[in-house]
């Protein structure tokens, strides 16, 4: 550093290279480090990117959503007949038993997306609190106030229709089960002449008499209607009664279930 002219303040000049940096410069809370400033803009940057790609993804499902999704299921009617509809009417604590239905496509026309719905007592559109699909598929509902779900299984589900994948394996509801009230749903048309079943296997775990009903739909979006030959929608319902008295069992020298009987 040469000197100042005499009369004039004097004036310190100090070069940094890239390795030889200052320390920090004084803020609010006092000597904030150099690279402080740059994290700050970075993150910034990186902040602004992640907000205009969800502002940009949520304009996607905006546009995507606009539609009405019923407007891609046809309308009309699908016959259909009831191949078979089975559960035990009298049943154990503790037994392991199935609730089945099979349905065929008896029209010309491929059917949409079959479904089958299960509700407690009826599955009537102004079914009473506590019936229809208020309450859970294979449960009712506690007559009790301030419950967060009032549901309570009288049956437990150990295998729900549908190939048995990731979410049957590990307790889901299974590969047929759809964002409706309790309907589970094939997820594909079904051919004139085939025949779909859908098949719960349950654990009674509620004695007592209780009332099953089921039915039938050629969609989800209600444009595609199940028939019978008469018009109707095909449904019903099974009585059955759970005896208090668990199912008796053992296990015997070949090390084989055995299930005694009576």
């Amino acid at each position: 550093m040469r000197d100042a002219p005499a009369g004039k303040p004097t004036v310190r000049v100090t070069q940094y290279s890239s390795l030889n940096r200052p320390t920090g410069r004084t803020g609010l809370w006092g000597r904030i480090p150099w690279y402080v400033p740059l994290a700050l803009r970075a993150l910034i940057r990186r902040s602004g990117q992640i907000i205009a790609g969800v502002v940009a993804s949520l304009a996607l499902v905006a546009c995507g959503s606009s539609g009405n999704q019923a407007s891609h299921e046809p309308k009309g009617n699908f016959k259909v007949t009831v191949a078979s509809a089975t559960f035990p009417a009298s049943q154990r604590l503790a037994q392991k038993t199935h609730l089945v239905i099979a349905v065929r496509n008896t029209g010309t026309k491929a059917i949409p997306n079959l479904a089958v719905t299960i509700c407690n007592v009826t599955c009537a559109y102004n079914a009473p609190k506590g019936q229809g699909t208020s309450a859970q598929a294979f449960a009712q509902d506690l007559n009790q106030p301030y419950l967060a779900n009032a549901s309570r299984p009288i049956w437990i589900v150990d295998r729900p229709p549908g190939p048995c994948l990731y979410s049957c394996t590990n307790g889901g509801a299974g590969a047929y089960v759809t964002a409706y009230s309790n309907t589970w749903a094939l997820g594909h048309q079904l051919a004139p002449g085939h025949t779909a079943t859908f098949d719960w296997g349950v654990t009674a775990v509620s004695a007592g008499s209780h009332v099953v009903a089921w039915q039938v739909a050629a969609g989800l979006a209600g444009n595609a209607k199940a028939v019978l030959a008469d018009g109707s929608q095909p449904g019903g319902t099974f009585a059955v009664h759970v005896l208090s008295a668990p199912q008796q069992s053992y296990v015997n020298s070949a090390g084989k279930v055995v299930v005694k009987k009576g």
